[in-house]
C-alpha cells in the first residue's frame, strides 16, 4: 500500500493514477475541504480515501497504518486553505508526516522538493531543507526529488506566460538557461523511484531533457505555431527589490524563485536518465500539446 499525500494536487493526482494503472494499492490523503470532483476522481480510479490533514498529526498516524511506502507532494504554495502556511504545512506538517511514517514502520518515502540555492533561502526552502534533513536522519529508505521549474506553472498565463495572447513576461534578460520540467515527468520519476532500489537514500536533482533560456522557450512556442510573442522583461533590480521588500513568506518565496529563474539553473540529466530511463517532455513537446496538435 502506497500512501500519497497531496493526492488532489497536480503531481499527486498523477502519481495516484500511475500507481493504480500498475495495479498497486493506493491510499490517498484527502482533506474534508478538498474539491469533491477530485475526491470523486480518486475513488473512480480505485484509490482508498483517508481523510486527514498535515496539520493534524493524529490523522497522519492513522493514514500511515499498514502502509509500506509514502509519497508526499503536498505544499501550501498553490493550494491554501484556512490555517495553511508554509510553516504549518510545508515544515511542521511534513515533519509530522515523516515522524508518523517512521513510527508506523514505513520502508520507503519519496519526497517532492525543489532546487536549493544556498544564496536564496526563503521560508519554503527553509521548510524543505528541514524535511530533507529529517528524512536523511530517518531509518527509512528515502528519495528526495529536487524538481526544476514546472512548465505547467511557469509557462502559463498565471505567471505571465500568456501563450494564447502571444505575450510573455520574462524575469531578467532571458538569456540564462533553466531545466524546465513537466509535472507529468516528475510524477513518472516519483513512481519509478518507488521501484528502483538504487534511488534509495539519495537526493536527485530533476529537470527536463534540455536546458533552455526563456527567450529560447519563446522561440520554441513560436515554432510550434503560437505566433510571434511580444516580450516584457522584468529587470533584475526590480526582482531584487521585490525580494528584499517582501514580508509575507509566500511572496518572498516567489520573489526568490523569480531571481533564481533570472540567474538560470541548468541540470545535467545524464546520470539521472541512466538511473531512471524515462522519456522526458521537452518544451517543444509541451508547446505542441497545448495547441492540441
Amino acid at each position: 500500500m502506497v500512501l500519497v499525500v497531496g493526492a488532489t494536487g497536480l503531481v499527486g493526482m498523477d502519481v495516484c493514477e500511475r500507481l493504480r494503472k500498475r495495479g498497486e494499492s493506493v491510499r490517498a490523503l484527502v482533506r474534508t475541504t478538498s474539491a469533491p470532483e477530485k475526491r470523486a476522481r480518486l475513488q473512480e480510479i480505485g484509490a482508498e480515501i483517508a481523510e486527514g490533514d498535515l496539520k493534524s498529526p493524529e490523522t497522519l498516524e492513522r493514514a500511515c497504518d499498514g502502509v509500506t511506502a509514502v509519497v508526499s507532494t503536498a505544499s501550501a504554495t498553490l493550494s491554501r486553505q484556512e490555517g495553511d502556511s508554509l510553516d504549518s504545512v510545508d515544515r511542521l506538517g511534513q515533519l509530522a508526516l515523516v515522524d508518523a511514517a517512521e513510527s508506523a514502520g514505513v520502508k520507503r518515502f519519496v519526497y517532492i522538493s525543489f532546487r536549493n540555492n544556498p544564496d536564496l533561502q526563503p521560508a519554503l526552502r527553509v521548510a524543505k531543507s528541514a524535511v530533507e534533513e529529517r528524512l536523511r536522519q530517518s531509518k527509512m529508505d528515502y528519495t528526495i526529488l529536487q524538481a526544476s521549474y514546472f512548465m505547467e506553472v511557469w509557462l502559463s498565463p498565471a505567471l505571465g506566460f500568456d501563450y494564447a495572447s502571444q505575450q510573455a513576461a520574462v524575469f531578467g534578460d532571458g538569456s540564462n538557461k533553466l531545466s524546465w520540467v513537466s509535472s507529468g515527468d516528475v510524477a513518472a520519476a516519483t513512481v519509478a523511484c518507488l521501484h528502483e532500489p538504487r534511488t534509495g537514500r539519495q537526493t536527485i536533482e530533476f529537470g527536463g531533457p534540455e536546458a533552455l533560456s526563456p527567450l529560447e522557450v519563446i522561440r520554441a512556442f513560436e515554432a510550434a505555431g503560437w505566433g510571434e510573442f511580444s516580450v516584457q522583461h522584468v529587470p533584475l533590480e526590480n526582482l531584487r527589490e521585490a525580494y528584499e521588500a517582501a514580508e509575507d513568506p509566500l511572496q518572498k518565496t516567489f520573489a526568490a524563485l523569480q531571481l533564481q529563474y533570472a540567474a538560470g539553473d541548468p541540470i545535467d540529466m545524464t546520470a539521472v536518465l541512466e538511473l531512471l530511463p524515462l522519456k522526458l517532455t521537452s518544451v517543444s513537446d509541451y508547446a505542441v500539446k497545448l495547441r492540441g496538435n
